[in-house]
C-alpha cells in the first residue's frame, strides 16, 4: 500500500463514522436504536440483509476453498444461502416482522417468554451471546489477517483498528447507522469486485476467459460442483442449517425483517437479498476461482490468494478501494452482530439479572443499549486474538463448525416457535431439543474420533429438529395463551385488534 491506498482507507473510515453520527439523530429510544422503528424501506432491509450475512473470512478462508476445490466454494455456500432465504421470504420474514408490529418488541427474543417461558428464553439468550462472541471473534481475526498482508501490522493492532471504527458508528447510530453503512459499504463493493473482475479477465485474455480456462491442467477439478470434504451431502446439510441462520436464526438477519414497516415489504427484503446471493458472489469468486494461474499463495490453506493476487493485479487507488471492499463485508457483519445482541442482554437479559433494568426509561434502556454493544465488541476483539490458538484452532473452523453446530440447537425453538404447526412445542420440547442438540455438537466434534464434517454440522440442528417435534408431539404444552401469541405472528390483523401484549420482563 502507498499513500493513495491509505487515503482511501482512512477516507472511508471517516465516512463510516459520519454516517454513524448523523444516524445518531434518528434514535430517540431502544426502538429505534434495535429496530429503526419500524421504518426502514424494504430495499434498503433487503440491502443490509445481504450485506450482514459476510465478512472478510470470504476473502480469506473460502479465498482458499475456491483456489483448492474451484466453484465447489459458491455451489456449497452462498448458492444454498441464497436457496435458504428464498425459502424464508414467505415461512419467516412477515411473521419476524410480525414481532414488532404486531408483539411491540425490540429484540427478536422479546417473545420467547411469551412463547414458552423464562427458562426458554434465557437458555436461548445466554448461548446465542456466548456464540457471537466467538463468532464474531473469528470475523475480525479474518479482517486483521487481510490487513496485514497489506501493511504488516500485526494481528492484534488489525482488530483494534477495526473494533473501534465500528463500535463508534454502531454504538451511536444503531440499526440506521448500520443498515446506512452496509448500503455504502455494497456500493463500495460493487465497484471494487467489478474492478478485480476485470483485472483478473484482463490478465487472462478477456472476456472469454470466463469459460475458457477450464481446461488448464492447473485448474483441474475446478469445475465440479462439490469436490474434497465438500460434498453433496455437505450441501444439503448446509442448506438446512443457512435457512434456519440466514432467516433470523442468528438475530441479525432477523432485525432486518423486523426493521422493515410491515410483513409485505418484509417479504421483499428477502427477496432481493436472495437474488443478491444469487447473483453477486459469483462475481466475487470467479478471480479466486483461477488464482492458480496468477499466483502461488503462501500459506498452505490459500487463504492468502486473493490478498497476494490483488497486490499483483491492481494499481494503487484501486488495491485501496478492494481493501475497503474486505473491511466493508467483516465491519457490515460484526455491527449487525453487536446490534442484535445488544437488543438481547438490554431487552431480554438484564432485566432478570437487575430488578433496575424493568424499570428503565428510555434515556436510561438506550444507554444500556449502547454500553451493551461496546461489551460485546470488546469480549469478541479479545477473542480475535486467540482465534488460532489450539481450542479454536483457524478461521474457517470457527465459522464452519462452530457457527454452523451451534446455531441450530439456538435457531430451531425460536424460528419453529413462530408456525402454527409446531404449536403443541412448548417449554419442555425447547428446552429438551436445545439441551440435545448442543451435546450432540459436542459427541461429534470432541466426543468422538474421525467423525466427516458434514455429520459434525448437520448432526447438532438435525438432532435438536427431531426432538422439538417429538417432544411436542408427546408432551403438548400448548395454552390458549400461546396460541394467541401465535395468532397474533401469523396473521396481520388490524392495529386495534386486541393483542396479547409481552409479559414485563422479570
Amino acid at each position: 500500500m502507498n499513500s493513495l491506498d491509505w487515503a482511501v482507507l482512512i477516507g472511508y473510515f471517516g465516512v463510516m463514522v459520519a454516517i454513524g453520527l448523523w444516524s445518531h439523530k434518528r434514535i430517540d429510544d431502544v426502538g429505534d436504536f434495535f429496530t429503526a422503528g419500524g421504518r426502514m424501506p424494504w430495499w434498503l432491509s433487503g440491502i443490509s440483509h445481504h450485506m450482514s450475512g459476510y465478512s472478510a473470512v470470504m476473502f480469506t478462508g473460502y479465498a482458499g476453498i475456491a483456489y483448492t476445490y474451484g466453484i465447489t466454494s459458491y455451489v456449497t455456500w452462498s448458492f444454498p444461502i441464497a436457496v435458504g432465504i428464498a425459502i424464508g421470504a414467505k415461512l419467516f420474514a412477515p411473521r419476524l416482522n410480525r414481532l414488532r408490529s404486531r408483539l411491540r418488541v425490540a429484540s427478536p427474543l422479546e417473545y420467547l417468554k411469551n412463547r414458552y417461558d423464562l427458562r426458554t428464553q434465557q437458555a436461548l439468550a445466554w448461548s446465542g451471546v456466548l456464540l457471537k462472541i466467538v463468532d464474531v471473534g473469528a470475523k475480525w481475526a479474518a479482517i486483521a489477517t487481510l490487513l496485514s498482508v497489506f501493511t504488516g501490522i500485526s494481528l492484534n493492532q488489525g482488530i483494534l483498528i477495526t473494533g473501534v471504527v465500528t463500535g463508534v458508528y454502531c454504538t451511536v447510530g444503531g440499526l440506521w447507522a448500520d443498515a446506512l453503512t452496509e448500503l455504502g459499504q455494497f456500493v463500495i463493493q460493487f465497484f471494487a469486485g467489478i474492478a478485480m473482475l476485470v483485472a483478473v479477465l484482463a490478465e487472462l485474455g478477456g472476456v472469454s476467459a470466463l469459460w475458457t480456462v477450464w481446461d488448464r491442467p492447473e485448474l483441474q477439478g475446478h469445475a465440479e460442483p462439490t469436490a474434497g470434504p465438500y460434498t453433496l451431502t455437505f450441501l444439503l446439510a448446509y442448506l438446512f442449517i443457512k435457512t434456519f441462520e440466514y432467516n433470523g436464526g442468528m438475530w441479525n438477519q432477523a432485525q432486518r425483517y423486523m426493521a422493515t414497516p410491515d410483513a409485505r415489504a418484509a417479504t421483499r427484503s428477502a427477496w432481493l437479498s436472495s437474488v443478491l446471493w444469487l447473483v453477486w458472489p459469483l462475481v466475487l469468486f470467479f478471480p479466486m476461482w483461477v488464482a492458480p494461474l496468477l499466483i502461488t499463495p503462501e500459506k498452505p490453506d490459500a487463504s492468502d490468494s486473493y490478498a497476494l493476487m490483488t497486490e499483483q493485479l491492481l494499481p494503487h487507488g484501486l488495491l485501496g478501494l478492494v481493501i475497503v471492499g474486505f473491511f466493508s463485508h467483516t465491519m457490515a457483519m460484526c455491527s449487525s452482530d453487536a446490534n442484535a445482541i445488544a437488543a438481547v442482554f438490554t431487552r431480554d437479559i438484564a432485566p432478570v439479572l437487575s430488578k433496575s433494568a424493568r424499570g428503565w426509561t428510555h434515556r436510561a434502556g438506550l444507554l444500556a443499549a449502547r454500553w451493551s454493544t461496546v461489551a460485546f465488541l470488546a469480549l469478541s476483539m479479545a477473542i480475535a486474538t486467540q482465534v488460532n490458538s489450539p481450542a479454536f484452532k483457524d478461521i474457517i473452523t470457527v465459522v464452519i463448525k462452530w457457527v454452523a453446530g451451534l446455531m441450530g440447537p439456538i435457531a430451531i425453538p425460536f424460528m419453529l416457535g413462530m408456525l402454527r404447526a409446531f404449536r403443541r412445542s412448548g417449554p419442555t420440547a425447547a428446552l429438551v431439543s436445545w439441551a440435545a442438540g448442543l451435546f450432540a455438537f459436542w459427541l461429534t466434534n470432541y466426543g468422538l474420533d474421525g467423525v466427516e464434517l458434514q455429520i459434525q454440522i448437520v448432526s447438532p440442528v438435525a438432532t435438536s429438529l427431531v426432538l422439538y417435534v417429538l417432544v411436542g408431539l408427546l408432551k403438548p404444552e400448548d395454552t390458549p395463551e400461546r396460541d394467541a401469541v401465535l395468532d397474533r405472528i401469523n396473521t396481520d390483523a388490524p392495529e386495534d385488534a386486541p393483542a396479547p401484549a409481552v409479559q414485563p420482563r422479570g
